[in-house]
């Protein structure tokens, strides 16, 4: 299978893994911007335990996958290792996302959960994200156009 034949049940499996990061989200307090700031100034290490839960599962999940399967079951993907640089970017999008967090007191993933469980306010939290995000890729695609412009005028001057 391809990564462009993916199994029928790709989709459905994305949502129901969504649904139940919400209601966890939701049943461990996670959700609630006051619980994540009161973490953040260290009165409160609920998140750790939680953050910690959560890695524990997808270590062991991941072990199990890659010893005992060669390919993901829903996307017929080859398990492989990917290996990113730690450049300038990751250190300047990690400390916008970290202020942005800082701010509005909720991640991006809890950011939705929130709103589930009746926090409107987060709504700005939400159109701030998503301007960043969009600011982001604007800025992206005008560099790659601006490096692919100076490339083409490089070749054309050294003939």
């Amino acid at each position: 299978m391809s990564t462009t034949e993916r199994s029928p049940l790709f989709l459905p499996a994305i949502y129901l893994g969504g649904i139940v990061f919400g209601l966890g989200l939701a049943i461990s307090g996670m959700a609630r911007p006051e619980v994540v700031l009161d973490f953040l100034q260290f009165d409160d290490f609920g998140l750790l335990f939680v953050m910690g839960g959560a890695a524990v599962v997808t270590g062991i999940v991941f072990f199990v996958a890659t010893t005992f399967l060669d390919r993901a079951p829903l996307t017929g993907d080859e398990y492989k290792r990917r290996v990113k640089s730690f450049d300038r970017n990751v250190v300047i999008g990690g400390s916008i996302f970290g202020v942005g967090w800082g701010l509005s007191g909720i991640c991006p993933g809890a950011a939705y959960a929130s709103f589930g469980v009746g926090n409107y306010p987060i709504l700005w939290a939400i159109a701030g994200m998503f301007l960043g995000a969009y600011a982001q890729g604007y800025w992206r695609s005008s560099r790659s156009d601006d490096t692919a412009g100076q490339s083409a005028e490089r070749a054309t001057s050294q003939d």
